[in-house]
This record gives C-alpha cells, structure tokens and sequence, in this order.
C-alpha cells in the first residue's frame, strides 16, 4: 500500500494541489493529514475543501485549534501576539464558513490504523501534545520516552516542518515535513511517500515544485503581509525573515531526497 503522508499545509493551495498531483503519479492510495490546514496562508476554506474532497484522513493542528479559539480570544491576543501573528488568526478565522468550523471541530487530535499488521499513529506534534515539535535533533531519551508512550509500530508526526526518519525503542518516527510553509532555504513542498508491507515500512522524502508565485500573488492581492510571501519565496520561517538574511536555495533533487527502509520489530 502506498500512501501520501502530508501535513502543515497552512492555507497553500497551489503547494497542495502540486503535493496531490505527484502523490498521484506515484500511485499514492491514500492521503493522511497530519493537521495544520491553516495559518498564513491566503487559501484556508479552498485547502480544507480539497482535502475533504481527497478523502483525506485527518486530523487537527494546533494552528487549525486555535483559530477555531479566535472569537473568545481575539481581545487578548490583539495585545499579547505580534501583530502579524494575530492577522493571520484573524485572516483564517473571517474566511471559514459554519461548515468549515463544524468540519475541523469534528476531527480527533490522534488516529490510530493498522495497515499491513503495522500500528500506526497520526499525531500533530508528538504523542505527548499537539505542540511539541519533533525534529531530527530531539533527544534519544526523548523519542524513546515517547515511544513508550505512543502503543505504536510507526509515529507520523507534523508541527516542526522538519523531514526526518528515526527510530527509537523499536519505534520508527517519520516527519513529512510541511506542505505548504517549507523550512530550509527551499520553498519547494515537503511530504512523504510510505510504502507499507507487512511488518515493514518504507519512506521517500520527497519535494515538489509548486507555482509559488501564484500563492504570493494572492497574499499581496489580499493585502497581507508581505513577510507570509517572503516566507514561501526563501523557505523560511517568519522571524527568520523578519530578523535573518535568506539562506540560500538548497539543490536536491525534486523527486526522492531521502529513502529509509526497516523492518520493524
């Protein structure tokens, strides 16, 4: 079975769509979402409307949590969050309609499967909370922690938008990386295609180009903040653009990056 596994696609039409595209030519079967449909972004409704239409298992992010927090919470946050930081809840928050809200409201923070005899679990951040992000420089004792935790062969997590694979305590981790606000000095998508057999996992890294320029131009037209687009065009994080000069493009291959095979325990 081979499935596309995809998260943090923060309101990037253009970059899911490209993500789907190639998952589909890779013959991906399935698609699971790892949360994080909004944020920054100029397409929140049009991302979780293609979703749903993919029939993507989800679930919810913190990201997706707290907007959906923004009408009791839009007072204090107007003076405890940066201003753009509270514009992009906002922008999230006025374009979801009621079904939208009721859509993100009714998924779980966790999902477990067992595909191939292989359990599997969907957690936005870690096992522990939807926040912790989890990246290739977490702790050994950490992950094993974790491990212990999760009542899983395999812990697909999102939030840090760092692609990694690693294991820990007999347990294999796999971040996707993010979709739609890549990280790295590479504004091109990340996700991950899993190829699962019985007892066996195996995981490409993949980025795919996608029309940045289309999702730039939308955010200027819909006057946000000029620093979410020069957070697609440079791969990077808002106070990296805000406080950092742009690192440069990194030269990878747009097909698989990475490839990680092990039979689990």
């Amino acid at each position: 079975m081979k499935v596309a596994l995809l998260g943090d696609v923060h309101a990037n039409l253009p970059a899911l769509e490209a993500v789907l595209a190639d998952a589909q030519q890779q013959g991906a079967e399935a698609v699971w979402n790892l949360g994080d449909f909004l944020g920054y972004g100029p397409f929140p409704a049009e991302v979780i409307d293609r979703l749903r239409g993919e029939e993507a298992v989800s679930i919810i992010g913190n990201y997706d949590a707290k907007v959906l927090r923004f009408e009791k919470k839009k007072h204090k946050w107007r003076h405890t969050k940066h201003a753009d930081k509270y514009l992009a809840f906002r922008w999230a928050h006025e374009r979801l309609s009621d079904e939208n809200r009721q859509y993100l409201r009714s998924l779980p923070q966790n999902v477990r499967l067992e595909v191939h005899r292989l359990r599997v679990l969907l957690t936005h951040g870690s096992p522990a909370a939807d926040d912790e992000a989890l990246g290739p420089d977490t702790p050994n004792q950490r992950l094993e922690e974790l491990a212990e935790l999760a009542d899983a062969d395999v812990v697909a997590c999102g939030h840090s938008h760092q692609a990694f694979t690693t294991h820990a305590a007999g347990v294999q981790f796999v971040n996707p990386g993010s979709v739609g606000r890549p990280e790295g000095g590479d504004p091109r998508a990340n996700w991950a295609l899993l190829e699962i057999e019985p007892e066996q996992l195996t995981v490409h890294h993949r980025r795919t180009e996608y029309d940045v320029q289309r999702t730039v131009q939308a955010i200027r037209r819909f006057g946000l903040p000029d620093d979410f687009a020069r957070m697609l065009l440079h791969g990077r994080n808002l106070n990296q653009v805000k406080f950092e000069r742009p690192a440069g493009r990194g030269q990878e291959p747009v097909t698989e990056i990475r490839r990680t095979r092990s039979r689990m325990p």
